[in-house]
């Protein structure tokens, strides 16, 4: 079993994750992960009463475990973006599958089910303001699962490569790498009523996602593009900014894993919702219902 040194595998003086302050006894098996901080204490919300069991606050890293009709939840915030996606990916893994007392990997492995509940801007027409959409594939525009041994083994080169030729993508910029959600996760959570596509997390919120404002863009029709690109019958259907790397490290890390958002901006028609908690709450509850 491999051991990891105190460069490599950070623990505060508690015995918790460098950036987490979560300590191992206290992570679930399943695992809701959202982006905002106080969408932590939402969840939480639903938990049993006097289910929970920890309350940790980090920086932007919030940690509520407790239980939702007695199935043990861990619900965590990773704030904004794939690098941050990275930090929580790698903890959650070390705090299930590393003995924090001897540094070793342990040899019994723990899988989680892990599920990210967020909200992103629809690519396409016919998919309204309000759709819960669950992501089959993740797009990232990131570049961090090229930092990982054995990157293309678990990406669709051909997709990969059918949407790098289509868009003109920027040559100076990281190629794109193509992830698959877990199937039986998306099943269990779908079901037949969710709307599923294939989601790109881009690696900002302006320029990376089409957003023309003050300084232009490499490609400035590139959301035209995005929405007119069909790779063996699939379509990019909408923008988030972390599923791919929370998908791509899971199927490294030996982890189910899958993303869900609420549509609450819709670029090809230039509609936006800005009063979408509601509609948030209630995907949380389906989740929550079906995890």
């Amino acid at each position: 079993m491999k051991k990891f040194p105190a460069s490599q595998l950070i623990i505060n003086g508690d015995g918790s994750a460098f950036h987490l302050h979560l300590k191992p006894e206290f992570l679930a098996d399943k695992i809701i992960l959202v982006g905002d901080q106080d969408r932590v204490n939402i969840v939480a919300s639903f938990f049993d009463e006097g289910s929970i069991e920890c309350d940790v606050q980090s920086r932007e890293f919030h940690t509520i475990t407790g239980k939702y009709k007695g199935k043990r939840i861990s619900c965590i915030s990773t704030g904004i973006g794939t690098d941050n996606c990275d930090i929580v990916m790698n903890e959650i893994d070390s705090l299930a599958n590393i003995d924090y007392n001897t540094r070793e990997e342990k040899a019994e492995k723990r899988h989680l089910e892990i599920i990210r509940i967020g909200t992103c801007g629809g690519m396409q027409e016919d998919i309204p303001l309000g759709t819960f959409l669950v992501s089959q594939k993740s797009i990232g525009f990131d570049g961090v699962l090229a930092f990982y041994h054995d990157r293309d083994k678990i990406s669709d080169l051909g997709f990969e490569k059918a949407l790098v030729d289509f868009i003109g993508y920027p040559k100076k910029a990281a190629v794109p790498y193509v992830v698959a959600a877990n199937p039986e996760l998306v099943d269990r959570i779908a079901k037949d009523d969710m709307t599923r596509g294939c989601t790109i997390a881009a690696n900002g919120f302006y320029g990376p996602q089409g957003r023309n404002l003050r300084v232009d863009i490499a490609v400035p029709d590139i959301n035209e593009k995005i929405s007119a690109f069909r790779y063996e019958g699939q379509r990019i259907t909408n923008y988030e900014m972390e599923g791919s790397c929370i998908a791509g490290l899971a199927l490294h890390m030996g982890h189910k894993a899958m993303t869900v958002c609420c549509v609450i901006a819709q670029r090809k028609v230039e509609a936006a919702n800005t009063d979408y908690k509601p509609r948030v709450k209630e995907l949380i509850k389906t989740v929550l219902e079906r995890f």
